[in-house]
């Protein structure tokens, strides 16, 4: 199911939004959270997109679900995922639905998917940070309703479980601790209408109320702790978050019928790392699955064993030498890790964690449990109760799985394992490493006064522990499982595995059930081995959220990405990178064995669907010319003075009744109230007045909507006034201002078409080269020749996936090729290409005129030209944007390069067919920027030009503006024929 919310939210520049939108999303803002902890990149942009969804449908829809509904219609949404309510999803929420018939008219016994569709999803992996969040959301939330810009409706969180719930309330209490002038003030829900009777503010600039509880206790029925969801519905004017909140019984698609009615006027954020509903998909706002996680280098790689671990499930004795062997090859392969990460500590002791075995069993306290039989093995190794052979045995098939070039899960690349170290390892480096011991020796029981649910346990010949069992209750372990073992008390009351993070700790393996998965924050987890668990299918999301939990990395404190790419960004000397890069593969890596073989295999299918888009950037190559051209762009700098200074001034639009009431407002006020107030400067204030003494100079009093609030009215106008514009500071050589191209990717999962668009590619760039030699031969053979091989140049390519077509084409004047055109504007399966109808349309006819004899170019000592992405490109003309009362970012769609002699043109050309008095506002911002002045880079004059396409010819083209439009490339060609005239 594609991503039809995120493609929109993709194609929205945040310079489009609202100011006050805006300056939610500067990124010093979004980042912070806490005195040690800051927003990483994806974490800010799952939060971006979350704003601009709220935006396009309070803002840009208003709150209406049909309007939004045939946006999704618009980019290609042809899927029915109505609800049916004679299906068994339907027919337990029917009842409910039925009740609110208003908000939820059913036709032959469907709900259309509109009536639901005022919800977002985010896909963040398990690790990913998704409370943090949850909890800069609510923040946000709270003042985009303080600031009038979201209907003021109460907010309610929900999470499955207690501890879940537990782990919010640290993270807002950790928030609330760096931000002053903030405060999310948690209350239960059950204390709902204490609140509302007590008419305290739920929002106001100091604090922003947020009821939570837990989500499978919300029901449609009155108990001790289950609440019925009608109690609370107050009008269906909630914000609803919920975190893994669709996990858990069958119930649970019911409750998501009651999270949409309790938010049916309101809207509905849904955060997991493990989706199933089609709606979510439909609905996801930001994809940042493991795949992409992984990827983007913020976790371990993912090794899946392939091999079988069975012995486990067969409870005979004569399947002890393979339990053994079993156990034996994940010791050694712990103890492989260990020797790097030992080495890399002795470079440098700030980097990684301590290597960790996180074992995880179906059964804890049945006769012959799987966690019984796992502490058997390893008793048996740490006695030295094992044969030399069985050593060698374990060696050699450890060092046989990864001689063959295994890779890596969502990554091409080879999980790279020194085999010759492996077989070089001994029992002595297991004791060592593993054990905390010299010598080996009886085991020995470790539990902690009053905690029932850790046992520790060492070596006698040992002074540190080694293994840490964590289960739900150990009372039944002390009295039939460790009968005849020594039992002490520790010293200390401290959890060991509240510790098991910390860099003294001396546990090497963690073993336990399901009971601490989820909730529980660690980088150290280098092996995960699932013990009979995964064998059914209703374990795949466990399993998926356990490996989740195992690929959280942070080489140094507070820096959680690999050190290749913590390296790129620079927060790595090179001297440190270089002395440790070929160490940190096997510590930077998750290595994930199973008993059941086909399970796992089960596993590896369900971890490669989420990696539902493959990366083609590669297959794209830089225009070799690009290495000999000069390409130059412009570079701007914030001017010195406020719009209230500026001589000429774009009109502020605003209606005339908000106009007459911030002035009266104003007025009342007075001076130095309004200063104070509105944090206005003086110089503001006073070419506030003036303006408002000649409105028809400064304002355009024609704006259709009225804001109703004077107070917001007044703050605009200042906001406006104190705006800086941008000027020219310099023109700079091209460098990763064009990046576009790179981010193509191939969404979906049919790894034969995959190849099959990545050969046609691949067989542009060949006839490319081909064209080439082709080209070197003219006037070396004769022209008959020369025609016949140019006949064999193919230089275009077409594609089709679900009716979807493209053509892969090769422009010899293009900054990179090939480039990709579609053949209707709505292709799924590719982003970031050439899809605009106008834009392909301009292409087709642009190659028609280069072919032509005596073209547009001809003049020119070279030419080159390329495609700008909205979303990705830096390539823009500054202007003031009414809509969004901010200095935007206008990035028309093309951008030529040409000289002759020493004359150098920059032209932009934006083909979209622009509604006009947008295009006017950027002629003007490009004319006041670039206009009747002089440019030079070093010895080259340097002019700008900008010119747009009309969508219906010129006819109701102002004359004064005519100069920078064109119908057809006759008109193109004469509007370049002698462009120094045109500054």
């Amino acid at each position: 199911m594609r991503h039809y919310l995120q493609s929109i939210l993709d194609d929205i520049p945040e310079q489009e939004l609202p100011a006050k939108w805006q300056a939610l999303l500067a990124s010093d803002e979004l980042s912070r959270f806490s005195e040690n902890k800051r927003l990483f990149d994806f974490q800010q942009q799952g939060l971006c997109n979350a704003i601009k969804a709220l935006w396009l449908y309070f803002k840009d829809c208003q709150a209406n679900k049909q309007h939004l509904f045939e946006r999704y219609q618009a980019n290609g949404f042809v899927e029915n995922l109505d609800y049916n309510l004679n299906k068994n999803e339907g027919k337990r929420a029917a009842q409910h639905l039925i009740e609110y018939d208003q908000d939820y008219p059913a036709i032959n016994a469907k709900i259309s998917f509109a009536h639901f569709i005022n919800r977002i999803s985010l896909w963040m992996a398990t690790g990913s940070g998704k409370t943090l969040i949850v909890v800069r959301l609510i923040e946000l939330l709270g003042k985009l309703i303080t600031d009038k810009e979201l209907p003021a409706h109460d907010i309610l969180f929900l999470a499955h479980r207690d501890d879940l719930l537990e782990q919010f309330e640290n993270h807002v209490e950790e928030f609330n601790s760096l931000n002053f002038d903030t405060k999310i003030n948690l209350t239960n829900l059950r204390d709902y209408e204490n609140v509302k009777r007590g008419n305290a503010l739920p929002f106001n600039r100091n604090g922003i109320t947020v009821f939570y509880y837990r989500s499978d206790l919300i029901a449609d029925k009155h108990k001790e702790k289950i609440v019925d969801f009608r109690n609370y519905d107050n009008g269906g004017r909630w914000f609803i978050l919920l975190d893994e909140a669709h996990r858990g019984k069958r119930e649970d698609s019911v409750r998501q019928i009651y999270n949409s009615i309790l938010s049916r006027k309101g809207f509905l954020f849904n955060f997991s790392a493990t989706f199933t509903d089609q709606r979510d998909f439909a609905t996801c706002a930001y994809n940042f699955n493991l795949s992409k996680f992984v990827e983007e280098g913020y976790g371990k790689h993912i090794y899946v064993s392939s091999s079988e671990i069975d012995a486990f499930r067969d409870k005979q004795d004569f399947s002890s030498l393979k339990k053994q062997k079993i156990v034996l090859k994940i010791l050694l392969l712990l103890t492989y890790i260990n020797k790097h990460f030992t080495r890399i500590k002795a470079i440098d002791s700030s980097l990684y964690h301590r290597p960790l075995l996180l074992s995880l069993v179906n059964s804890v306290n049945t006769e012959e449990s799987d966690l019984e039989l796992f502490f058997q093995e390893l008793e048996k190794i740490g006695k030295n109760k094992i044969s030399s052979s069985w050593l060698e045995e374990a060696k050699q098939e450890l060092a046989q799985e990864f001689a063959s070039g295994q890779t890596f899960q969502f990554e091409e690349l080879q999980c790279r394992i020194d085999t010759d170290l492996i077989s070089q390892l001994n029992y002595s480096d297991i004791l060592k490493y593993i054990f905390n011991a010299e010598s080996p020796g009886n085991i020995e029981v470790l539990k902690i006064p009053g905690n029932k649910q850790e046992l520790i346990f060492r070596l006698m010949t040992a002074e540190k522990p080694f293994a840490l069992i964590k289960i739900g209750d150990i009372s039944d372990w002390l009295r039939s499982k460790l009968e005849g073992y020594e039992i002490n008390e520790s010293f200390d009351n401290e959890s060991y595995f509240k510790q098991i993070n910390y860099d003294d700790s001396d546990i090497n393996i963690l073993m336990g059930s399901r009971s601490f998965y989820e909730g529980w924050d660690s980088n150290r987890p280098n092996l995960l081995l699932f013990v009979n668990i995964g064998i059914g299918v209703a374990a795949k999301k466990f399993v998926l959220q356990a490996i989740g939990r195992g690929v959280r990395i942070e080489p140094q404190q507070h820096q959680r990405r690999r050190l290749q790419h913590l390296f790129n960004a620079k927060k790595i000397e090179k001297e440190l990178f270089e002395k440790v890069k070929e160490l940190i593969l096997p510590v930077e890596s998750l290595f994930v064995f199973g008993t059941n073989a086909n399970n796992l295999k089960e596993i590896i299918k369900v971890l490669k669907s989420a990696k539902q888009d493959k990366s083609l950037g590669e297959a794209f190559a830089l225009n070799p010319e690009v290495q000999q051209r000069l390409l130059l762009v412009p570079v701007y700098k914030t001017s010195e003075k406020a719009f209230a200074e500026e001589e000429r001034l774009q009109k502020y639009p605003i209606s005339n009744y908000d106009l007459n009431q911030a002035q009266q407002l104003c007025d009342y006020l007075g001076d130095k109230i309004v200063i104070v107030k509105y944090h206005c400067k003086p110089k503001i204030l006073q070419q506030t007045k003036k303006s408002f003494e000649q409105k028809e100079r400064y304002y355009n009093c024609d704006e259709p909507n009225s804001l109703s609030d004077p107070e917001l009215s007044l703050q605009r106008i200042f906001d406006y006034f104190s705006l800086k514009s941008k000027e020219l500071e310099k023109f700079k050589q091209l460098e990763n201002e064009i990046i576009h191209f790179k981010k193509i990717r191939f969404s979906g999962n049919r790894e034969e078409e995959y190849e099959e668009i990545k050969r046609k590619i691949e067989g542009i760039q060949s006839a490319t080269k081909q064209k080439k030699k082709i080209d070197e031969q003219y006037g070396k053979i004769s022209r008959q020749e020369y025609e016949k091989q140019q006949d064999l140049f193919k230089d275009a390519e077409r594609f089709v996936m679900d009716k979807q077509a493209i053509k892969i084409k090769y422009l010899a004047n293009h900054y990179y090729f090939p480039i990709i055109l579609s053949e209707s504007e709505q292709i799924d399966y590719l982003n970031h290409i050439i899809n605009v109808d106008s834009e392909v349309k301009f292409i087709d006819k642009l190659a028609e005129h280069i072919d032509q004899a005596n073209n547009a170019f001809t003049q020119f000592d070279w030419w080159m030209f390329s495609k700008i992405d909205h979303s990705l490109d830096e390539v823009f003309i500054p202007y003031y944007n009414p809509k969004t009362h901010t200095i935007a970012n206008f990035k028309p769609d093309f951008i030529f390069w040409m000289q002759k002699n020493n004359h150098y043109l920059i032209l932009f050309v934006d083909p979209k067919g622009t509604e006009h008095a947008d295009a006017y506002r950027k002629i003007d911002w490009y004319s006041k920027i670039f206009a009747n002045k002089t440019n030079v880079y070093e010895k080259l004059d340097v002019s700008v030009k900008l010119l747009f396409k009309p969508k219906h010819g010129m006819a109701d083209i102002l004359e004064e503006y005519r100069n920078h439009w064109f119908d057809n490339f006759n008109e193109f060609a004469d509007k370049i024929a002698d462009f120094r005239a045109h500054k």
